[in-house]
């Protein structure tokens, strides 16, 4: 047993049974304990592997469009580029790479990532040390300075707490985790209905509502409407809120019980981009999207880019490049990468982008799918 999970014990002996989001952000965000306070958890010898990680265009393209949009926004002379959750530092570093081809841009801009974790954190100085561009990091949005900013969320949304409701006899009540008689963690739900939830549902239906990450998107937004800019959002997730849950868990590649070890796996669920548009839109903003990720990336520019990789490529090299591009905007299910398969991401990921009121449609949104 580990440790986290003989204090999240005790803490349900004492204090009786957890809210699901309490019992998340404890598993994921413990200052000691947690998932991504303890550890690298990203690539093969990981849990999961992020677009960054995949190829070197999805940072690229990342780049070119804060660039872009830096333009469309007046070129203002000092710029905040910001990254929410950013990994090892791997887009940050593709991105500032290829914006480099700006070189106005990269004289305006100073870099600020938000990150929890002390080893990625540490991963990220590793990565980003020999830039000639200030980084500074930070415990959370509300320490970056003031101005205009260009933020970028890549998986950053799905690992935020969430709360789960339960249609029970007529009323939705809050899921909770405690112990069954064999001390293991189990669910149940509040005695105490919530009646701010009207939605229709069947019985035993669950509704799954990101309070945490809809907050930040409020605060986001309302940053970016004061001081101008634009944030790109780009994750797992469905384009319409609609009634059932979508919470899982990752280790080593392969799903298991989210209540089993907490700590030892990464807690996920699926973001719901209509509530996170509401509430940039509450605030003021605009919102464009949501788009699917293939879309983004084709309209951005990833065949082209593609094609110029493989010309300097030998055969190897160029069978990844391929790779690469079908896994990040392909549908397509069972695509062999590395030896293994693996889902495209094309039409899982989706992505807004959240914009002060009055700037133009942000390049790659022009066209929706159908």
């Amino acid at each position: 047993m580990s440790a986290l999970a003989r204090h999240l014990r005790e803490l349900i002996a004492q204090e009786g049974p957890l809210t699901l989001e309490r019992f998340m952000g404890l598993a994921l965000g413990h200052p000691t304990m947690g998932y991504y306070i303890t550890r690298d958890p990203f690539g093969v010898e990981g849990d999961f592997t992020t677009a960054p990680e995949i190829s070197q265009m999805f940072g690229e393209l990342i780049g070119l469009w804060a660039a872009e949009t830096w333009v469309a926004m007046g070129a203002p002379p000092r710029i905040r580029l910001v990254e929410l959750g950013p990994g090892r530092g791997t887009l940050m570093q593709d991105a500032l790479r290829a914006a480099s081809v700006v070189p106005a841009f990269a004289q305006a801009i100073d870099v600020h990532l938000v990150e929890t974790s002390p080893v990625l954190a540490q991963a990220q100085k590793a990565t980003l040390g020999r830039l000639a561009i200030p980084v500074t990091w930070h415990g959370g949005i509300e320490t970056i300075p003031p101005g205009p900013a260009i933020v970028i969320a890549n998986e950053f949304f799905d690992a935020l707490p969430v709360r789960h409701y339960v249609n029970q006899a007529g009323a939705w009540r809050e899921r909770l985790v405690g112990l069954d008689q064999g001390n293991r963690f189990t669910f149940g739900v509040s005695r105490e209905a919530e009646t701010s939830i009207k939605a229709q549902a069947p019985e035993g239906a669950v509704i799954e509502i990101g309070a945490v990450g809809q907050r930040i998107m409020s605060a986001l937004a309302g940053r970016l409407v004061a001081q101008g800019g634009a944030a790109l959002i780009i994750d797992y997730g469905y384009t319409q809120t609609s009634i059932g849950e979508t919470l899982q868990a990752l280790r080593g590649h392969r799903f298991v019980d989210p209540l089993d070890q907490p700590g030892e796996a990464d807690l996920t669920t699926h973001v719901d981009f209509a509530a996170l548009g509401r509430a940039a839109r509450a605030a003021g903003a605009g919102v464009h999207g949501p788009i699917t990720q293939g879309v983004l990336l084709t309209g951005l520019g990833i065949l082209d880019r593609a094609r110029a990789l493989t010309r300097r490529a030998d055969a190897a090299q160029e069978g990844q490049i391929e790779a690469a591009l079908a896994r990040l905007i392909s549908a397509q299910a069972g695509i062999v990468v590395g030896g293994g398969v693996v889902d495209g991401m094309g039409q899982l990921f989706k992505a807004i982008c959240v914009t002060a009121p009055g700037m133009a449609t942000p390049a790659g949104f022009e066209h929706r799918q159908s």
